[in-house]
């Protein structure tokens, strides 16, 4: 299955904003905007992101099942869902790695530590935020990449 990276354009919005609103999508990412119905506040955060200078956003697509990630150095890592195993999510992180040269990198991760811990990012501490999407304090791995 190919995998790639390219910018978010204009026409993703919809898509994006539909995906950031699915309800498994929002309880597997745990972090959400205060009304995930609210589209102007959406476009007004995405017009910030895509424009911020210091910041990478991409989007990668497997087949017809797209996925958005915003990568910084103090960026949040989602799920690929019932893509699992099938190295989508490692491949689409080695190509974002390549893109995005800021080192060291610090992550956090609400999630799996699999993908992360193979593209050798290793874990540097945790903390328990407060995640809306599941309405209680989790457990938030802080993770960081050096320069290879």
């Amino acid at each position: 299955m190919d995998v790639a990276l390219r910018v978010v354009e204009d026409a993703d919005l919809d898509a994006l904003f539909d995906q950031m609103r699915d309800p498994e999508s929002v309880r597997m990412a745990a972090f959400v905007s205060r009304d995930p119905d609210d589209r102007a506040a959406f476009d007004a955060h995405l017009a910030r992101v895509r424009h911020a200078p210091s910041r990478t956003t991409a989007r990668w697509s497997a087949a017809s099942r797209p996925s958005c990630r915003t990568a910084t150095p103090r960026s949040r890592t989602g799920s690929t869902g019932a893509w699992w195993g099938r190295g989508i999510a490692s491949r689409a992180l080695a190509q974002l790695l390549d893109l995005v040269r800021v080192r060291p990198l610090r992550v956090r991760a609400a999630g799996s530590l699999t993908v992360l811990r193979h593209a050798g990012f290793r874990v540097v501490g945790a903390e328990r935020p407060y995640a809306k999407a599941r309405g209680a304090e989790i457990e938030e791995t802080v993770l960081r990449l050096d320069a290879q």
